[in-house]
């Protein structure tokens, strides 16, 4: 994929070395010239100095040609712009921007930002699962909130141990996405087998977790 990365602080940094190393077409976008200067000699990507809120910067990185737009500064009112410009002008098909503060997440789904990243929320989610030993996390919600990223872990008395994924009947807009056994990353197929232990991340309709988690959890 080619990808513009807005932003190249510590998040759109590291960010997009881990897209390059994934073999993706990265360009990024910095206002800082001396950052610039750093991460072209480190990174092998198109570096653009220049404002991302400014289209003819974002059409120097060749955002038309574009298949993901990641607009990570500090700044939420940029990332919102960024973002904004990406959809309405170059008609990118996805965006995503980074919440800096949490009480904006609601308004860049209501903008149309395709997946608005909460990181304190995030964060939050991790430590309330570590401290609780919840078995059910919801992770991320997108397209306009209708959508979420759920985590489900599957006690030794779940009813769909030991069945094979093509004969759970999972509720409607509901899809497993991958198994996480131990350090194991799996992508469920029809004949994969569910054990006990197995964080399940599934894709489900905002409103469906509660029947998703009595499925895979067996309890409200």
């Amino acid at each position: 994929m080619y990808i513009v990365v807005v932003g190249a602080g510590k998040v759109g940094y590291f960010l997009a070395k881990r897209l390059i190393a994934s073999k993706n077409t990265v360009s990024i976008v910095e206002k800082d010239r001396a950052v610039c200067e750093e991460i072209a000699k480190e990174l092998e990507g198109l570096v653009i100095n220049g404002d991302g809120c400014d289209p003819r910067i974002l059409e120097e990185a060749g955002i038309e040609r574009a298949d993901v737009l990641a607009a990570v500064t500090g700044e939420d009112e940029d990332n919102l712009i960024i973002c904004q410009l990406a959809k309405e002008r170059f008609n990118i098909r996805r965006t995503v921007g980074r919440v800096n503060n949490p009480d904006n997440e609601h308004t860049f789904s209501e903008l149309g930002i395709d997946v608005p990243v909460d990181s304190t929320k995030l964060i939050a989610k991790v430590i309330e699962e570590e401290v609780s030993f919840s078995d059910f996390v919801n992770l991320m919600s997108f397209k306009r909130g209708k959508l979420t990223i759920v985590r489900v872990d599957l006690p030794a008395d779940s009813p769909v141990i030991d069945k094979e994924v093509k004969d759970i009947e999972l509720p409607a807009d509901a899809v497993l996405v991958s198994i996480l056994r131990g350090e194991e990353v799996i992508v469920p197929k029809g004949n994969t087998v569910l054990k006990p232990g197995d964080d399940i991340i599934a894709i489900t309709s905002i409103g469906n977790e509660p029947q998703l988690l009595n499925l895979l959890v067996g309890k409200l």
